[in-house]
């Protein structure tokens, strides 16, 4: 039963989220590959401005869309799993785009943040703590 009525908002919440995180991943990777070609755009002030606005807005959407799903979605960790990924991406992607002191940390920072990013979607995909490699636990 849903008393407040938001579990019918939920194909728009859901639609806007993965929007966001289509346009965040692709912003990160275009900024990243910037950073690495030596490109000052990637960290002009609207530049950082417009990635905040989408990931909050993407962090907005998962709260609503944590808030209205059952409690039983949640059971086998896999929302823990994305929780988690998210705080290695932000700092690896931290360390992409600016912290690393040297253009080979940077990289390896990036890469990670990448293999990170894609790992999270797999997870949400699977609903499952292992995204694509569920399958492979028989």
């Amino acid at each position: 039963m849903d008393p407040s009525g938001l579990l019918a908002w939920y194909p728009q919440l859901r639609t806007l989220h993965i929007a966001c995180v289509l346009l965040s991943g692709a912003l990160f990777f275009a900024r990243g590959t910037s950073v690495l070609a030596g490109a000052a755009w990637p960290m002009r002030k609207p530049v950082r401005l417009t990635s905040y606005a989408i990931d909050s807005v993407l962090l907005a959407a998962a709260l609503a869309l944590a808030a209205i799903l059952p409690v039983a979605m949640f059971a086998n960790g896999w929302l823990t799993a994305k929780i988690v990924l998210l705080f290695v991406y932000i700092a690896l992607g931290t360390f992409a785009l600016k912290r690393a002191r040297t253009q080979r940390a940077k990289a390896l920072c990036f890469a990670g943040a990448v293999a990170v990013f894609l790992f999270m979607i797999s997870v949400a995909r699977a609903h499952h703590p292992l995204g694509v490699f569920a399958g492979w636990m028989g």
